[in-house]
C-alpha cells in the first residue's frame, strides 16, 4: 500500500510539473491562445516587454498583479529561471526551453538603442530570432550590407521593374495599359501564343498594341543610368553617355519674310549648326559641333527633315538616302516607304530608291510601276557596301511597322554598316534594290539598357537570298571596323575625301555648355528623376499614367487634358437623331487615339514606386549635405575667427583695405588740384 501511495504521489507531482510547463504557451500568429485554443480580447491579452509576444493571463501561472507591473511584465520565456532550481523531468515529453541569456540580452539591447523607430525594433527583433540578424568576424553587421545594397540605383530598379517571364532589368521594356513592364521578345512571345491579356494582373491588351508594341523610352534610358552608376561604383570605366533635354535641343529652323504659308515651308536654307560637309562620313564628333561642343549623340530627335538637316545627320529634304555614286552614301532615313522594308533593331532590311512614277499625287506614288537598279542613289549604297563605309541612320515616326521607331518626329540611331546587298522581286511584283544594314556604333542603342556600345556579331540569315541576283559581298577589309586593342570601332583606313564645302557658322553655346555642366554635377538619382518627368507640367510625375503609345503623364494633367471632352457625339440631321460617332482622342504628345484607354486609367504602380524612393533617397541625401555644409561652415567660421585673433598684433598698415583708402584719398586730391 504504501508502494502504491509513494507512485500515485509522484505520478500526481509529474502531472503538476507538466501542467504548470504546459501554461507557459503563448498566442499564436492569428492571436489564438496555444493552450485553451480560443481567441482573447485585447483585454485579455498581455504582450512581453522583451520578445512582445502575446499571452493569454487567465492561461498564465503567475499573471501581473497590478496595471504598472504589466508595463515591465517579461513572459516566461524570457524571464530565465534559476540556475540552481532544475527543471523535473518529465520523461518522453519535451516542451519549449527558456531562452538563452544571450538572445534575451540582444533583445533587450535593441529595446534600450533610441536611434531605431518602433518598426525598426520589430524587425530587428523578427531577423533576431529567426537567426538572419548575425554579425560577421570583422563586426559587420550582414544587415547593414544589405540596406548598403539597397541604396544602389540599380537595386532599386531591379527590385521593382523586373519582367515577369524572365526576372530581370526589361530589354527594349514595353508597359501595357495596366502598368505592368515586360520585355519586348518575352511580351511578343507571349501575345504570339494567342493569350492577349497581360500576364500579371490578367487585363485585356488592346489589339493594337499586341501588334505593334511600343518601346518605353523613358524606362529605356532609366535602366541604362542605373547600369552606369552601377559600373561606375564598380571601378568600371567611367564613361559618360549624354541625354538629349529640351533646352539643349537646337533652334527651329526660320521662315522668310516672303513665306506664303505658315511653318517651315520656305526654310530650306535654314542655319548649319555642325562644322561638316554634306560629304561627311561617319558620326558626327564635338570637334565638329562648336555649338555644344558634343557632336551629335545617339537617340538626339527632331521635329522634321529640316532640323535634322541642320544638325548634318541626314542632310536631303525628302530623298531618303544621302550619297554620291561615285564615293558612296552617307545617311539613310527608315520611313517606311517600302513594304518590303523589315526592321529588328541592330540590323535591318533596306529598300532602295526609284521604281515609282512621281508625277501622280501620293497616293499613286505609292505603287511601284518598274525595276529598281544600281544606279545613283542605290549605286551610293552599294559603293559603301562594298568598302565598308559606316552609314548614319535616321528612324523616323513614319515608319508605322517597326517598334524601334520614334512616335514623334525623326531620332539619330547611329552609324550602320552594309554588310550585303541583292537584287530580288518585291512584294509588287517588281524587283527592288535590297541592302542588310548591322549597326557598329561606339554608343548603345536608344531602344537598348546596355552600358556600351555594338560589338561585331555574326550576319543574321536572310532567307530572301535564296532568290536573289547581282547579289555584292565585300570582298576586302572594310574602312570601319572594330579594333580589338582599343575596343571600339573606329577607321582602320583613310574616309573618303571631301569634295563639299562646309555650310556652317560660329556659335559660342556658352549657356548650353553651362547647363551640360550643370547636369554632370548632378547625383545619378537627381538625373533619374528628371527622366521621370510629364510631357505635359514638365514637372516629377505624381501618379504616373503611362498610354499604350509609350508615354508617360500624371493623371491629374492627362485628366486635364480632356476635360469637358465626351467619348460619344450625339449627331442630328434636322429633326432626326442618327447614331452617335465615337470621338477620336489623341494622345498629347502623339497622333495615337487613346480614347479607349482614357475609359479606364490604371496609375502604373512600379513606376510610382521607384519615383518614391528616388524622392526619399534624394531627401536623405540633402539633409545629410546640408547638415555638412553647416559643419563646414562653422569650421570656417572658427578658422577665421582664430585668424583675427592672430593677427590683431599685426601691422595693418599694409593691408588691401588700407591700400585702398590710401589709393582714394591721393585720387580726390589730384582732382581738387
Amino acid at each position: 500500500m504504501m508502494e502504491e501511495d509513494a507512485k500515485e504521489q509522484l505520478k500526481g507531482t509529474e502531472l503538476q510539473a507538466k501542467k504548470t510547463q504546459v501554461t507557459q504557451l503563448p498566442c499564436d500568429g492569428d492571436g489564438i491562445c496555444m493552450l485553451c485554443k480560443a481567441k482573447p480580447s485585447d483585454v485579455e491579452t498581455i504582450t512581453c516587454k522583451t520578445c512582445v509576444t502575446p499571452w493569454h493571463v487567465s492561461c498564465l501561472s503567475n499573471p501581473p498583479e497590478t496595471l504598472a507591473s504589466t508595463l515591465q511584465w517579461d513572459c516566461p520565456d524570457c524571464s530565465t529561471p534559476p540556475e540552481d532550481v532544475p527543471l523535473p523531468p518529465l520523461g518522453n515529453h519535451s516542451f519549449p526551453t527558456a531562452p538563452s541569456s544571450d538572445l534575451v540580452t540582444s533583445i533587450r539591447a535593441i529595446e534600450a538603442d533610441a536611434s531605431l523607430t518602433d518598426r525598426e525594433k520589430a524587425k530587428k527583433r523578427q531577423e533576431l530570432l529567426s537567426g538572419k540578424l548575425q554579425s560577421d568576424k570583422d563586426g559587420h553587421d550582414t544587415n547593414k550590407e544589405k540596406k548598403k545594397k539597397g541604396d544602389n540605383v540599380f537595386d532599386l530598379l531591379d527590385e521593382r521593374l523586373n519582367c515577369s517571364f524572365c526576372m530581370q532589368l526589361p530589354e527594349r521594356p514595353v508597359t501595357t495599359p495596366c502598368g505592368h513592364n515586360f520585355c519586348l521578345k518575352c511580351f511578343q512571345k507571349w501575345v504570339g501564343q494567342g493569350k492577349n491579356t497581360c500576364a500579371k494582373c490578367r487585363s485585356v491588351i488592346p489589339p493594337k498594341m499586341a501588334s505593334q508594341p511600343r518601346i518605353n523610352s523613358t524606362l529605356v534610358t532609366a535602366i541604362r543610368m542605373a547600369k552606369l552608376s552601377k559600373s561606375f561604383a564598380s571601378g568600371g570605366p567611367h564613361k559618360v553617355y549624354h541625354v538629349v533635354h529640351n533646352q539643349n535641343r537646337p533652334d527651329k529652323a526660320y521662315t522668310t519674310d516672303r513665306a506664303q504659308k505658315k511653318g517651315k515651308a520656305n526654310a530650306a536654307s535654314g542655319k548649319i549648326f555642325v562644322t561638316i560637309p554634306s560629304d561627311h562620313f561617319g558620326p558626327i564628333p564635338p570637334e565638329n559641333d562648336p555649338e555644344r561642343n558634343q557632336g551629335v549623340l545617339v537617340g538626339e530627335c527632331w521635329e522634321d527633315r529640316l532640323e535634322c538637316r541642320q544638325w548634318g545627320a541626314h542632310f536631303p529634304h525628302v530623298a531618303g538616302i544621302a550619297g554620291q555614286s561615285s564615293i558612296g552614301a552617307q545617311s539613310v532615313v527608315l520611313s517606311g516607304g517600302y513594304q518590303d522594308d523589315e526592321d529588328h533593331g541592330e540590323w535591318f532590311l533596306y529598300t532602295g530608291s526609284g521604281g515609282r512614277d512621281l508625277s501622280g499625287n501620293k497616293r499613286t506614288s505609292k505603287d511601284q510601276s518598274f525595276d529598281q537598279k544600281f544606279e545613283k542613289s542605290n549605286k551610293a549604297l552599294q559603293v559603301s557596301c562594298a568598302k565598308g563605309y559606316p552609314v548614319r541612320v535616321v528612324r523616323s515616326h513614319k515608319e508605322k511597322r517597326s517598334s524601334y521607331a520614334p512616335e514623334k518626329g525623326l531620332r539619330y540611331d547611329g552609324v550602320y554598316r552594309i554588310e550585303k546587298c541583292w537584287r530580288k522581286v518585291g512584294i509588287q511584283g517588281f524587283k527592288v534594290c535590297r541592302y542588310l544594314f548591322v549597326r557598329c556604333d561606339n554608343d548603345p542603342a536608344p531602344w537598348a539598357s546596355d552600358e556600351y556600345g555594338d560589338r561585331p556579331r555574326p550576319l543574321p540569315a536572310i532567307s530572301e537570298l535564296k532568290k536573289a541576283t547581282d547579289i555584292t559581298e565585300r570582298k576586302e577589309g572594310p574602312s570601319w571596323d572594330f579594333d580589338e586593342k582599343d575596343s571600339r570601332w573606329k577607321w582602320t583606313k583613310d574616309p573618303p575625301t571631301s569634295k563639299k564645302p562646309v555650310e556652317a557658322q560660329d556659335s559660342t553655346g556658352k549657356r548650353t555648355r553651362i547647363k551640360i555642366r550643370q547636369s554632370h554635377n548632378m547625383s545619378v538619382r537627381e538625373k533619374l528623376l528628371k527622366e521621370f518627368s510629364c510631357l505635359i507640367c514638365r514637372e516629377v510625375i505624381s501618379l504616373p499614367i503611362t498610354t499604350p503609345c509609350a508615354h508617360n503623364f500624371c493623371k491629374s494633367c492627362l485628366e486635364g487634358a480632356f476635360e469637358g471632352k465626351t467619348f460619344l457625339r450625339e449627331r442630328k440631321t434636322g429633326g432626326r437623331a442618327l447614331r452617335s460617332q465615337k470621338n477620336v482622342l489623341t494622345c498629347p504628345s502623339c497622333p495615337t487615339d487613346i480614347s479607349d484607354f482614357l475609359q479606364n486609367l490604371q496609375v502604373n504602380r512600379e513606376l510610382l514606386d521607384v519615383i518614391e524612393s528616388l524622392k526619399s533617397k534624394i531627401e536623405e541625401e540633402d539633409a545629410s549635405e546640408k547638415l555638412c555644409e553647416e559643419e563646414i561652415d562653422e569650421e570656417e567660421e572658427n578658422d577665421e575667427d582664430g585668424d583675427e585673433n592672430e593677427g590683431k598684433g599685426k601691422d595693418e598698415s599694409n593691408s588691401p583695405v588700407e591700400t585702398r583708402k590710401r589709393a582714394k584719398v591721393v585720387d580726390d586730391l589730384e582732382s581738387k588740384k
